[in-house]
């Protein structure tokens, strides 16, 4: 009969042993691609249809915040990580984009760890993209926004129009060029 020391150790190795396996089984694979959006614009639109598009095409891991994360994880953090890892990031480029400062701060978190972007340009054009001083965000923050912006903007993407574009076709052409930067 085991004595209650050796009882002790057991289960300290135990609780070792499962917190190893969880937080292996915790932690999924790294993303291929980062879906970097706005949220209200484009969740159920271009950036939900483009990931579920990805994530069919066999080995391809897409990232898009509201698959990925689950309750309790920390937004930036999870996001960052993501970022990091990818191979790829797609900019999906919206009307009120460029008002969010978490979309700005993950595309130049893309540009300065030197990923490759495919930008998307969906119901707006890169002209009529840009950072505005809100008086809210800090000189360098403005700058490293308008700096990957321009980057992205500098960079040949896709166009598309949703209310009269072709999806399916739209789709394939996102996918094809998402596919060619792997």
């Amino acid at each position: 009969m085991p004595t209650r020391q050796s009882a002790v150790k057991l289960g300290a190795i135990s609780r070792r042993a499962i917190r190893a396996v969880g937080s292996s089984a915790d932690s999924p694979p790294p993303c291929d691609v980062f879906i970097n959006h706005r949220g209200i614009d484009t969740k159920r639109s271009v950036a939900g249809l483009l990931y579920q598009r990805l994530h069919e095409v066999g080995g391809v891991r897409p990232f898009l915040d509201s698959r990925n994360m689950k309750a309790g994880d920390k937004l930036v953090e999870k996001i960052e990580e993501a970022i990091k890892k990818s191979k790829v990031g797609v900019a999906v480029f919206s009307p009120m984009y460029c008002q969010s400062y978490f979309c700005l701060h993950e595309l130049s978190l893309m540009v300065e760890t030197r990923k490759k972007i495919v930008p998307i340009f969906c119901d707006v054009k890169p002209s009529e993209l840009a950072v505005k001083d809100d008086g809210c965000r800090p000189e360098k923050d403005l700058w490293r926004f308008r700096s990957a912006l321009q980057e992205a903007k500098d960079t040949v993407g896709l166009t598309f129009d949703t209310l009269r574009g072709d999806w399916p076709e739209f789709l394939a052409r996102a996918t094809e060029a998402v596919m060619d930067n792997l």
